[in-house]
């Protein structure tokens, strides 16, 4: 898709990788809706593309604020894309998880979007043509230990997008997938950090998988997994999960050491 001209929504707009997104989608000639929960952040990026960029400030963790957000799209004049990027990840054992913690990943990072689509898809289908794109993760197709609600709620993100795109697929909505691996946010708690530098994981600035959205945008990409070697696991998590299984048995000690030293949550 062409994106000069085009409206897009976009969610987790005041994160790290939305912040980034919606600086490259008004670059681009995009008009964006940007939706965030720090209103600060927000301001500052209306202060940079007046032209380009309203926003609305909401929790999508509430009907209430996935409502907003509909309303607003409408107020927008439509929608010809959105981007799914909101999300919310808690590092640690699921012994360390509490019951609110739990239920708070799978509600931002499943719930909501599968809610917040479902309001949206009568202004997409007023396009001509339109895209749904939803921000995964590595963690959505590799279940990874300290990770295991957010693994669970992104895999089911994956499998929603799937099971939608084949339910779109006659008409004018196309919609796509991307998953980044570890991304240099402040989503990620500094034992996460730290972990990942302990076992050699790479670590993408965010301009950098912002920059990986858009080009997907662009291609209509129905999927599409970053990085190396977290791309090639995901194939081989799906076709020889006994690999990966032997592959992250020798992290696991690793894993549980920084589990125990820091467990933070931080949502855009």
């Amino acid at each position: 898709m062409e994106l000069n001209g085009r409206r897009v929504l976009v969610t987790g707009a005041s994160g790290g990788i939305g912040e980034a997104l919606v600086e490259q989608l008004c670059k681009a000639g995009a008009q964006v809706l940007a939706v965030g929960r720090d209103v600060d952040r927000l301001v500052a990026a209306q202060g940079r593309f007046p032209q380009a960029l309203q926003w609305v400030a909401a929790d999508l963790a509430t009907s209430a604020g996935v409502d907003a957000v509909a309303a607003a799209a409408r107020a927008f004049g439509g929608v010809d894309c959105v981007v799914q990027g909101a999300g919310l990840n808690r590092f640690g054992l699921i012994e360390q998880q509490d019951d609110e913690a739990i239920a708070a990943q799978v509600v931002l990072n499943l719930v909501a979007p599968m809610q917040l689509t479902r309001r949206l898809l009568p202004l997409l289908r007023e396009r001509p043509r339109a895209l749904l794109l939803f921000v995964g993760s590595t963690f959505g197709a590799i279940g990874y230990p300290g990770f295991a609600p957010y693994s669970a709620s992104k895999f089911g993100l994956r499998g929603f997008a799937e099971a939608l795109r084949r339910e779109l697929a006659d008409g004018p909505v196309r919609v796509l997938y991307l998953a980044p691996r570890a991304t240099r946010t402040a989503m990620n708690a500094s034992a996460v950090v730290e972990m990942n530098r302990a076992l050699g994981v790479a670590m993408d600035p965010p301009q950098q998988v912002a920059a990986a959205i858009v080009q997907a945008l662009r291609d209509e990409s129905p999927e599409r997994h970053l990085g190396w070697p977290e791309r090639f696991f995901a194939r081989i998590n799906r076709l020889l999960p006994r690999v990966v299984d032997r592959a992250l048995r020798r992290q696991l000690a690793t894993i549980q050491r920084f589990a125990y030293s820091e467990s933070e949550e931080i949502r855009p």
